[in-house]
């Protein structure tokens, strides 16, 4: 009997820690801390907001330091990411950087789109090009967006006639063509057969999800267009002058220009491939080529959020005669020539605005 009444003290205060323990558990792995959502719902009261996303800090600083830019000095961190309020041309801004690779430019630009009142999406950084007519230094707006690195690759024997593994559940599809691995192999004798066991690499459009679709039903989308408003806005930064020198010895041969083109494509793999360049442009017509802008772009098809990317040319992509890649050198003026023209695309964007209104 004594020992019982020693244990059932014992056994409430164990209880209570864990309980304890439970809350406070559920309240770090929860959806957000009561702070945090403090924060969000305050910052959404003034919304809504221009989202921009950066893939990294050089490329993000030179917006930081400008004139025009103009913090509010809220600044909220959540998951990782931290999340920067101010204006540009009397349009309210949240900025946001993503770091590399088309994972974390999708995590990011969902949880922007899921946290914030958002009105539209301005992405913007550095490429590499495939595209012959634009130079290093120039800054490519494409139309269309594609990933171009989910692929079918095809098992050696078969061929472009034959029907691909899942093609007939509609998983995969020969839609949108192929590399022949076997058209770059090199050193071979004239007139003499070859084949390469790498065979064909099928490419392949995305699963997407919209929020006005039916849940898990998917649909499929490989050029993803930008919004027709921000494109049609964009003809207005063509004539925007850009840096075309480093410093005082170095220069580019080119005078640096604004470029509207067809299309860009973006995987996670850095290229600096002179033959998959050429393939890339020669198929598909793509000029800027990085490592982000299609994640950002399949993540507002599917939030139906307005958005357009704007990319400076660091490279070459391995088209260049340098012995080395350019972006060692030119990354940063390239970084400089981004900012100025989604600075002037905001000041468009905010003065076709108030014509409208």
């Amino acid at each position: 009997m004594g020992g019982s009444e020693v244990a059932w003290p014992c056994i409430v205060v164990h209880a209570m820690m864990m309980i304890s323990l439970m809350l406070n558990t559920q309240q770090i792995h929860g959806a957000l801390p009561a702070n945090t959502q403090k924060l969000i719902d305050e910052a959404n009261e003034g919304g809504p907001y221009l989202g921009l996303v950066i893939p990294n800090s050089f490329e993000m600083k030179p917006l930081l330091q400008s004139p025009n830019f103009t913090s509010t000095d809220l600044i909220i961190n959540f998951s990782g990411r931290r999340f920067r309020f101010g204006t540009i041309a009397n349009k309210k801004v949240i900025l946001v950087m993503t770091g590399l690779s088309l994972i974390n430019a999708g995590i990011t630009t969902q949880l922007l789109l899921t946290l914030f009142n958002i009105e539209g999406v301005v992405h913007y950084g550095i490429a590499g090009t495939a595209n012959p007519s634009l130079n290093i230094g120039d800054v490519a707006i494409p139309h269309y967006w594609a990933h171009t690195a989910l692929w079918n690759w095809q098992r050696y024997g078969k061929g472009p006639e034959d029907e691909l593994p899942l093609e007939a559940n509609g998983d995969y599809t020969r839609e949108f063509g192929y590399l022949n691995v076997a058209n770059y192999t090199v050193n071979v004798t004239d007139g003499s057969s070859y084949d390469n066991l790498l065979n064909n690499i099928w490419f392949q459009p995305e699963e997407v999800f919209p929020i006005d679709g039916t849940p898990e039903e998917r649909q499929h989308a490989f050029w993803v267009a930008v919004d027709p408003h921000y494109y049609e806005i964009s003809q207005k930064v063509e004539d925007v002058k850009l840096e075309g020198c480093l410093n005082s010895t170095t220069c580019l041969s080119n005078i640096p220009k604004v470029a509207r083109v067809q299309r860009g494509a973006s995987a996670s793999i850095y290229l600096d491939n002179a033959a998959y360049r050429g393939f890339l442009y020669n198929k598909f017509n793509i000029s800027p080529m990085d490592m982000e802008t299609a994640s950002v772009a399949l993540i507002c098809l599917q939030q139906r959020v307005p958005f357009i990317a704007i990319r400076a040319l660091s490279d070459l992509a391995g088209g260049g005669s340098a012995k080395s890649n350019e972006a060692d050198t030119f990354s940063p003026l390239a970084a400089k020539n981004s900012v100025t023209v989604v600075v002037e695309f905001i000041k468009q964007l905010s003065a076709a605005a108030t014509i409208s209104v």
